[in-house]
């Protein structure tokens, strides 16, 4: 009895000091743990990448720079190699600080930029309404400098290109608004008076009552407004002519739009006919006055010379 008693005291030892031994095993870290979870979260990430059929974006390189990353190591060097400013220089650099504009954030530039784009370069009061927190006399002064040193910018085609594209459609909303306003001078009675010569481009839905309408109110509220043709569709919808013209009635802003921008290209059409006409009139006018002025002298001559031969046998 005592000896089995020992056996299975014996056993029970052994067995504690085999689960000492595996805790202070599991409790020491391997010679390089941290190495193998790096490498096997990469693998990790490789592999996910694959499975989506991702590539790594490669940057592309300057053609004119045949080892970029030499290049970049010898900037480098020149970099760390550089001698520090002298007092003078120093000076002419903090004088220099304050003469730009130092106070232009990058939101400034792109404020003004955009501002050129939508009033025109010109219109430096309705630009500076645009540009947050800066004077009229502020962005003037900018203005100044930004339209002599322009093209010292890396991006000036792109931005000269957005800043042209705006003014060409502030031109093209001028051009418009005087040709309507040229159509609506010739009536006394625009609403009841004008007429639209159509050619051959009339169309079926609208009459030309519609179309007058459309003309006469578009220049009334102004082509140029925001929201002018959703104001123009209340406006058909008020109107009592077409309180039973259900096709007016139902079209869209957009469409009104689309009519309208139709009526327009008829318009300037006309007036530039009406103008050639115009000049071809003034043209033979000038042609017939040195004509006639050179009749009336040639008819003073022989008349004089009439009278001078009366006045000899006299």
């Amino acid at each position: 009895m005592e000896q089995d008693t020992a056996a299975v005291a014996a056993t029970v030892a052994a067995a504690d000091a085999t689960a000492t031994i595996v805790v202070i095993e599991d409790e020491q870290p391997g010679p390089s743990t941290s190495q193998e979870e790096g490498a096997a979260a990469a693998a990790t990430e490789a592999t996910a990448a694959t499975e989506k059929g991702e590539k790594k974006k490669e940057v592309p390189r300057n053609p004119d720079i045949p080892n970029p990353a030499l290049a970049q190591r010898e900037e480098q060097k020149k970099i760390d190699g550089a001698e520090p400013l002298t007092p003078e220089e120093t000076e002419e650099k903090e004088k220099l600080l304050t003469q730009g504009f130092t106070n232009w954030t990058k939101r400034d530039f792109n404020q003004f930029i955009k501002a050129n784009e939508k009033y025109g370069r010109d219109d430096i009061d309705n630009i500076a309404r645009e540009v947050e927190g800066k004077s009229p006399e502020e962005v003037m002064e900018y203005s100044a400098v930004f339209w002599e040193r322009c093209n010292e910018l890396q991006d000036i085609e792109k931005i000269m290109a957005q800043i042209e594209r705006g003014e060409a459609r502030i031109q093209r909303r001028i051009s418009i608004k005087k040709a309507l306003d040229a159509k609506i001078a010739r009536y006394k009675a625009p609403f009841h008076q004008l007429r639209i010569q159509y050619g051959t481009s009339k169309g079926k839905n609208y009459t030309e009552e519609e179309d007058r309408f459309l003309i006469c109110m578009l220049h009334k509220m102004g082509f140029d407004r925001e929201n002018v043709y959703e104001e123009l569709r209340q406006c058909v919808r008020n109107a009592p002519q077409f309180r039973f013209d259900w096709f007016i009635k139902s079209r869209t802003a957009m469409e009104f739009q689309r009519r309208c921008n139709t009526l327009i290209s008829l318009i300037e059409k006309e007036n530039m006919e009406i103008e050639e006409r115009e000049r071809a009139e003034k043209k033979k006018r000038a042609t017939k006055t040195p004509m006639s002025q050179k009749r009336k002298a040639e008819s003073a001559t022989e008349s004089s010379g009439k009278k001078d031969v009366k006045k000899v046998k006299s």
